[in-house]
Parts: C-alpha cells; structure tokens; sequence
C-alpha cells in the first residue's frame, strides 16, 4: 500500500523513535510531512525514501545510536531482538561476485536474489535497485554498500532475506570517501518495519566490529557467516 498515511504515533513506531523525536523532527523541516486540516500526516512511501537517505548518511557513531535506540524499543514493545543473521545463510552469501562495474553489480545481486527462490518478479528487483542508486549511492564509508529497493512492496519477496556477496575485486559504487567498494549487503525486506532497523545493524556490524576485516580474509561463505554471527552477537553483548 504505497500510498498507507500514518499520524505522528503511527510514524513514531515506524521509525523506532518517541513521537517527541518526530514532532522535533517537524519543527526543523528535516521529515517529510503534509497537512490534512489541522493533522499532521506521513506517506509511508515518502517514509521510506527518507529512513533510508537518513541512515546512509549519517555518521557511524549516530548509526550506532540508532541501532541501540532500535532494540531498546523493540524490547519495550516485547518484539523478539534483532539478527540480522537469522535473515542470512550460508546459501546467501557468495563469496566471488564476479562484477566489475556498478550495473554489474546489480544485476548479478539480482541474479543471485532470483536463485534463492524467494523473489516473485527479478527483473523487478532490478529495475527497483536500479532506481534507488540513481538517486544516490548505497554504497556507506568503509568499502561497504546495501542495495535495496527504495519502496517497499511485499509482494516481491516470498519472505524477508539478505544476501551477503563479496566481488572478486572491489568496484566503484559512489561510496563517499571515495573509496572502492567489494562488500554488499543486499536487503530484500518484505516487512517495512525491518527496513530501518536491519539498516541500522548492517550500519553498525560494519563500523563498529572487525566484521569488514574478517569478511575480506574469509576463504568460503561458511567462514563469512559465522564473521556476521560473532560481530552480531559482540554487538548485542555491548548493548
């Protein structure tokens, strides 16, 4: 339903913020919003764009801010915590993604995407990932980039997975320091209310553990996996 409208609360739960955060956030013109009479409403689609821009860019210490505010609330609200590895296996990660070029890149994701069998429409998926970096790379500081589509749309996906892939050589992906890029998280969510919060964990898996080091000297996906499930879990201990 792209064209769903929440209200403040509604929103507040969305992003994993308090309503006094986002009512802050419409003071200072930084969330999209629109008037209906004297309400204040969100278009979940304009949501998205924004959550998604907003975390790309910010620094990785807020990131990491980001990702303890997100599992303190989800405790609050009795949701179960947080893995980003319970969305990853070994059969979806490759080790050797054989791409030179961002378009490349994209389209072998998409590829591998479709081999897992959970994606209705791939051709889709690529057109939708496609979109979202021309409207900006996905690639974050580091040699790291999560591709995704920019809208959410459930019936794309059978059920909510990431694929983690390494190029065989690092590519250029419009990272912002400059700098090339070889690691891709790929996230194909069929539940919105995943989107910031896996962002987030793939933010702070990234910057704050030695997950990039060790996924760069792994020899197989096996070894890959268990990089993200020992950086997860040091991240969880640390709270």
């Amino acid at each position: 339903m792209p064209h769903r409208t929440f209200g403040i609360r509604e929103t507040a739960e969305y992003l994993h913020v308090s309503e006094d955060e986002v009512r802050e956030l419409i003071r200072a013109g930084e969330i999209p919003y629109e008037r209906a009479g004297s309400r204040v409403v969100f278009r979940r689609a304009e949501l998205d764009r924004w959550a998604s821009r907003r975390v790309i860019g910010l620094p990785p210490p807020r990131v990491r801010a980001l990702d303890r505010g997100v599992q303190q609330r989800r405790a609050e609200r009795g949701d179960a915590t947080l893995r980003v590895t319970n969305l990853i296996g070994a059969a979806r990660i490759e080790p050797a993604l054989d791409a030179r070029t961002r378009a490349s890149v994209l389209r072998e994701l998409s590829a591998f995407a479709e081999r897992t069998g959970l994606v209705s429409d791939p051709q889709g998926l690529l057109a939708a990932l496609e979109a979202r970096e021309a409207l900006g790379s996905t690639a974050l500081p580091g040699g790291v980039a999560v591709p995704h589509p920019e809208h959410h749309r459930e019936w794309l996906f059978a059920e909510s997975f990431v694929l983690l892939a390494r190029t065989r050589q690092p590519v250029p992906f419009g990272a912002p320091d400059g700098e090339l890029t070889d690691i891709f998280f790929l996230l194909a969510l069929d539940d919105p209310r995943l989107h910031l919060p896996v962002l987030a964990r793939v933010g702070a898996l990234c910057h704050h553990t030695d997950l990039l080091a060790r996924l760069r000297s792994a020899a197989n996906a096996g070894q890959m996996l268990e990089a993200v499930q020992e950086a997860e879990e040091q991240l969880l201990r640390a709270g």
